[in-house]
């Protein structure tokens, strides 16, 4: 192989040099004007010129072809030596390694298309955990530390699991074009009966966190036979004055993006602080989420209207949520005020407020075992009961793990009497206690 090349090499460079001297030395023979006459000296050493210089141009072609034939091009290999495809995706320290089972989906709705991640399907009448995550995040930067935990994935393995991406905050989305209309709040609440109706579900438990939850609640609002329960995080159900529009757009020409959606995600104290969380959130929402993308959503965020909603008998007509309500927030996180008034505006007799102390901003991150055991006890509350291994005993504990439903003798009877909703009675969700059961319902305020 190696003197073939040099034997190419050596042609090659000798049909080169053979050119341009038969060049060299024809080029002062030939006429310079006018078109070529019988009698002139130079005309048969132009023509020989042409015959040697096509000679030669067809053997310099052929040998080229024939070398470019042998060149053996290297195969694709990936970026870092030993790691596929698959093991690059996993080191995301956000993605669960596991996660093989979760499908894909781009789901069309009036709105336009809606990124959608799922595992499991349909089971019976139970409904689907829906998520929707909150401004600056996507549902793994959201979600993933609560339902990898082990307690989660004891319960969540017994329901379809619906995690949603806000238009354009998935991971590796697409930059939007110029011009593009980002939904409003209320159009993206409209988005989802499209996702119920594509995969068959005949309703949804929704969790939110922020933007996510105030989607959901207006979800619920408007779809309410559609929505079985609900855990709002850090919701606010309160649109920006002008005061607060001013405040926005001030701290928009002084602080990146990512920092100003993180003084909406963190306390003062855990930014102060800069713990390695802010700092990995930082770092993601910088990388991972689509800059143009995120103002988008975020400028709607900032823009939306009040929930519209009203504690029943406060005003005539009062609108409200008909399904059960956890409300989650943080001690001192930045939705604190938002949560506690929303709380305020909720019915009394299916509304759990539960307030987390040493959580921050982000309950569902850094305190995902509490929440779950809070979500168990909401989910036994509407009439689903979990038999799960509790690993804080140290005899016997149930080894199954299953998740069944009361029967709707049951569940009514736990059923506030001024419920509105009589096709599917739904629990109320203050007490477990037998003293309990007797009492007029009434809003339980934990603190974890």
């Amino acid at each position: 192989m190696v003197g073939g090349r040099w034997r190419e090499h050596f042609w090659l460079r000798l049909l080169l040099l053979l050119r341009s001297s038969l060049s060299d030395y024809f080029a002062p023979h030939l006429p310079r004007l006018g078109p070529p006459s019988r009698a002139a000296p130079g005309a048969a050493m132009k023509v020989l010129g042409h015959k040697i210089e096509l000679l030669t141009g067809l053997l310099l072609h052929d040998v080229t072809m024939a070398g470019l034939q042998e060149l053996r091009f290297p195969e694709e290999k990936p970026l870092l030596r030993g790691q596929d495809a698959t093991e690059l995706e996993t080191s995301d320290p956000f993605l669960l390694a596991a996660d093989t089972d979760w499908k894909e989906h781009d789901i069309e709705t009036p709105y336009g298309l809606l990124h959608v991640v799922i595992r499991g399907s349909p089971k019976g009448n139970r409904p689907a955990i829906l998520t929707y995550h909150d401004v600056g995040l996507n549902h793994k930067l959201c979600f993933n530390t609560f339902f990898n935990s082990e307690d989660m994935q004891e319960i969540t393995k017994h329901f379809v699991v619906c995690h949603v991406d806000a238009p354009g905050q998935q991971v590796g989305a697409s930059q939007f074009p110029q011009g593009y209309q980002y939904p409003s709040m209320e159009q993206l609440a409209a988005m989802l009966p499209s996702v119920v109706q594509h995969f068959g579900f005949k309703y949804v438990i929704g969790i939110g966190v922020g933007a996510g939850a105030y989607v959901l609640a207006k979800f619920a609002l408007i779809f309410p036979d559609l929505v079985e329960g609900l855990v709002l995080m850090n919701i606010d159900p309160n649109g920006k004055g002008w005061i607060d529009w001013a405040a926005t757009k001030l701290s928009g020409l002084t602080s990146t993006l990512p920092d100003t959606v993180l003084s909406h995600l963190f306390s003062q104290e855990e930014l102060m602080n800069n713990s390695e969380l802010v700092q990995s959130y930082r770092q993601q929402i910088g990388n991972v989420v689509n800059q143009a993308n995120l103002q988008l959503f975020w400028n709607m965020y900032n823009s939306r209207r009040d929930l519209d909603i009203n504690r029943p008998g406060t005003v005539p007509n009062a609108k409200t949520l008909r399904c059960p309500v956890m409300l989650v927030v943080g001690d001192n996180a930045p939705a604190e005020d938002g949560v506690v008034e929303c709380n305020s505006k909720l019915d009394p007799t299916t509304t759990t407020f539960l307030k987390m102390a040493d959580s921050g901003g982000l309950p569902q991150v850094t305190q995902p075992g509490k929440l779950t055991e809070a979500f168990k006890y909401f989910l036994q509350g509407m009439g689903y009961i979990a038999y799960l291994k509790d690993r804080r005993l140290s005899g016997g504990a149930v080894p199954s793990a299953s998740m069944t439903r009361l029967a709707r003798s049951r569940t009514a009877s736990l059923t506030s009497a001024s419920s509105v909703d009589g096709s599917r009675p739904q629990a109320c969700t203050h007490s477990e206690s037998s003293e309990g059961l007797g009492q007029v319902n009434h809003t339980m305020e934990v603190s974890c």
